[in-house]
């Protein structure tokens, strides 16, 4: 992924309004953060702990959902399976929830997945970041076609949201 400046961040957003978007917690690192070894960018907003944002390029454009989440301490402390990157963590999945963009979204429909809490699921596919004790599951794949699935599956839903 290409690096994003705030800008780039604040117009991607396809599901809340113009000010929503001026308004939202952007993470204070953007400069540091490994752009070659993301396929979107994701954050927790620290001042509201039940959302997340996430920030992907989608046909040479960033494109950005905002998602309603559980905290930190609702977390399940059981084995769930990322829907994206197809990573496992004991209490590290949550249901991300994304209002639809358009009108479906402004009388309140919404589409859900379960979603690395954390939104570092580039970095658990690559091997940059550890998941514990069976993070990922032994597979057959290249790392490139992880990444591909991962893509497919982020675009997937985001269909979902913009449909």
């Amino acid at each position: 992924m290409k690096p994003l400046t705030e800008q780039d961040i604040r117009t991607a957003f396809v599901n809340c309004t113009k000010g929503e978007a001026k308004r939202l917690s952007l993470p204070r690192d953007l400069s540091d953060r490994p752009w070659g070894d993301l396929d979107f960018l994701g954050w927790r907003d620290p001042q509201a702990p039940d959302r997340a944002y996430l920030v992907t390029e989608q046909d040479g454009r960033p494109l950005g959902l905002t998602l309603r989440c559980p905290g930190p301490g609702s977390w399940q402390m059981r084995r769930s399976m990322c829907s994206l990157c197809v990573t496992t963590h004991t209490g590290g999945v949550s249901l991300m929830v994304a209002p639809k963009a358009g009108p479906a979204g402004r009388q309140g429909n919404s589409v859900g997945a379960y979603i690395c809490s954390d939104l570092a699921c580039s970095l658990y596919l690559r091997g940059r970041k550890d998941a514990g004790a069976g993070g990922r599951l032994h597979e057959s794949l290249t790392t490139a076609e992880k990444i591909q699935r991962t893509t497919a599956n982020l675009a997937a839903f985001i269909a979902k949201v913009t449909g």
